[in-house]
């Protein structure tokens, strides 16, 4: 009788097995299906919820404006965490070559471009949703900063697009890049104070963001793609990921307390968190983003487990971090649609 034989990691044949049935493909379907409910239920019912008893008024077109959001940063994240986590992997010994998650980065870059030209198609009928193609003003694009900002997101998506399709996938990083600093001057107009430092904060708190939530949606799909075959070798992608997801949320927190600081003087914030739109969707995305940490914390805990089979349980608390990151970006798209609080 053959003898079975540890693996480096210390996991047996079987505690691999084990490993590889955890995880079962309707919990997938239903994460998927809660990604789903999350990115429509809150551009839909999140403005008036927000908006409810402050006295301000919503913008005509909110729920839509925060659901194109939702899509556009979404495809953000995607792609992005795909070209991080793919480069990461290169590092891990022993991670197999050519078993990579099939990539989702095309499809990705082409829901961006919908939601950036749908994005385009109200600025160009002066911020407000086009009811008629009379109410476009498309040659007007170019002749305004909003204008030149959206036109910039749609033609990137498009250039993204094109990168996925190539033989470099990962200079898709380029036109990302500009989405992102797009996106970091269009939060900041110039009748703002300050508006370079403002984009600038947003433009880091966006790209670590894009790196955490995607980054962590394609390592996790690596691990899944190599639990029968090379379980230590996912693990150990998803190991990397954590340390740099750990910089990366000390990141968002800075940024994110500094901009709220910026926007919110430190004697109103109490007030202002809970009696202006603005302020009540921040809490919600402040709570939820502790949620993830906690979630973070416990699959951080289980990755530090001496055998590789127990070390794939961090997919159970990493999988539900990626559903509250997922809202996470709704919430963050719905911010971006509400009237920016008055300082007091």
């Amino acid at each position: 009788m053959a003898t079975a034989v540890a693996d480096p990691a210390g996991a047996s044949p079987r505690a691999g097995r084990r490993g590889a049935r955890r995880g079962p493909a309707p919990g997938r379907a239903v994460a998927v299906l809660v990604l789903v409910a999350v990115a429509a239920v809150i551009p839909l019912l999140g403005p008036a919820v927000a908006l409810d008893g402050t006295g301000e008024a919503e913008a005509p077109g909110t729920p839509g404006i925060t659901f194109l959001r939702t899509v556009l940063f979404a495809a953000l994240c995607v792609q992005t965490g795909e070209v991080f986590i793919r480069r990461l992997a290169r590092r891990v010994p022993g991670a197999p070559r050519g078993a990579a998650p099939p990539s989702w980065a095309w499809w990705a870059a082409c829901a961006g471009f919908v939601a950036a030209l749908g994005l385009a198609s109200v600025v160009a009928s002066g911020n407000l949703v086009p009811q008629h193609p009379s109410d476009l003003d498309i040659g007007g694009l170019a002749q305004s900063r909003d204008g030149r900002l959206a036109l910039l997101e749609v033609n990137a998506f498009v250039v993204a697009a094109l990168c996925a399709r190539s033989r470099r996938p990962d200079s898709a990083v380029l036109p990302l890049a500009a989405v992102v600093v797009a996106e970091a001057l269009r939060a900041h107009p110039p009748t703002e104070a300050s508006p370079l430092v403002g984009s600038g904060l947003t433009l880091v708190h966006l790209t670590c963001a894009c790196l955490w939530a995607g980054g962590l949606l394609y390592a996790l799909r690596t691990l899944w793609r190599w639990r029968a075959h090379a379980p230590a070798a996912g693990v150990a992608v998803l190991g990397l990921y954590a340390r740099v997801a750990a910089v990366l949320f000390a990141a968002i927190t800075a940024t994110g307390t500094v901009s709220t600081l910026r926007r919110m003087p430190p004697d109103t914030v109490v007030d202002q968190l809970t009696e202006t739109a603005y302020g009540r969707t921040l809490l919600a995305k402040a709570l939820l983003v502790a949620v993830v940490a906690v979630l973070a914390l416990l699959a951080r805990r289980r990755l530090r487990r001496p055998v590789t089979a127990d070390r794939l349980a961090a997919f159970v608390p990493a999988r539900g971090e990626v559903l509250v990151l997922g809202a996470v970006v709704a919430v963050s798209a719905l911010l971006t649609a509400l009237p920016v609080p008055i300082r007091w």
